[in-house]
């Protein structure tokens, strides 16, 4: 059968990150993917990152150079000159693990009903570019995502939903007014990943997708304001689909009994989170396939 290439569009906002764009930009055209549409929005940079992102122009769908009003209002722009059916952003000091397009397009290709899908085992780069951790995520449901079980590093954490390894349906960029939201200085992720939450389910894989690259500027470091934004944006969403606590799933946590394993083989088997992932079956033969799985999570 012949493999399917859907279009990828991706975003990469851009200012003052000389240091880091190149490995970026590599981690997305060595990619090889046939159907790319890359887009890179610089915010006026005078760091000499205008003059890499020209060695690569030819590459390009589209790039700019000019002033902006803020990282999500550079990725909108991007993505108001974007056409293709799987969406993403990835920043400019961030990276794409080499095989991340090619699952993300024939996963979606053989499943029309994914329009949301994201990595179990995110990354991490450090300065340098090397992998210096790839962290294991228990899973990921709209229930736990309202329980605010995905709000970064909270009380209640399961794990966090990463950017840099997310992927989109355009169908599903329409039901949110394709737009990021630009009202949240910090987390406009976590508020697309809200509003995304309304309309669809997110799914899993167990392959690592991108990372996320540890350096001293980063904006990210700001963790308070990243925060209150995402804490906002989670209370927003609570109130349109006027959700409810799960007491049952609750008490277990706050009383420890997970730290029991019969008790915690129970908990979860009852009031465990339902998630969905994306799994490869019969992976040693040429006739492997991709296979959506249901599983309960918890803590």
């Amino acid at each position: 059968m012949q493999q399917v290439f859907p279009k990828i569009s991706i975003v990469t906002p851009s200012y003052n990150q000389s240091e880091f764009i190149e490995s970026t930009i590599d981690s997305i055209l060595t990619q090889n993917y046939p159907n790319l549409e890359y887009i890179i929005i610089d915010g006026g940079s005078t760091d000499g990152s205008v003059e890499i992102i020209k060695k690569y122009e030819k590459y390009l769908h589209f790039w700019c150079t000019e002033p902006d009003a803020g990282q999500y209002d550079a990725i909108n722009k991007g993505f108001a000159r974007s056409s293709g059916e799987i969406m993403a952003w990835l920043n400019s000091d961030d990276m794409y693990f080499p095989w991340a397009f090619k699952t993300v397009s024939s996963i979606m290709s053989k499943f029309p009903e994914i329009e949301w899908l994201t990595t179990l085992n995110p990354g991490c780069w450090d300065w340098h570019g090397f992998c210096i951790a790839v962290d294991s995520i228990p899973g990921y449901s709209r229930e736990a995502f309202l329980d605010g079980c995905h709000l970064p590093k909270s009380r209640d954490e399961i794990g966090w939903i990463q950017q840099e390894s997310t992927f989109w349906r355009r169908s599903l960029w329409q039901k949110v007014n394709h737009n990021i939201s630009t009202d949240f200085k910090m987390a406009g992720d976590f508020d697309l990943w809200s509003r995304f939450c309304q309309h669809t389910d997110i799914y899993g894989i167990q392959a690592p997708l991108g990372g996320f690259r540890l350096q001293a500027n980063q904006k990210s470091r700001q963790f308070e304001q990243y925060l209150i934004d995402a804490e906002k944006s989670l209370s927003n969403m609570r109130n349109v689909v006027n959700w409810r606590s799960n007491l049952l799933r609750n008490i277990p946590r706050k009383l420890k009994l997970m730290k029991i394993p019969k008790i915690k083989d129970l908990i979860v088997s009852n009031q465990g989170y339902c998630g969905k992932k994306v799994v490869r079956k019969n992976p040693e033969f040429k006739e492997g396939f991709w296979e959506i799985e249901e599983y309960k999570f918890y803590f």
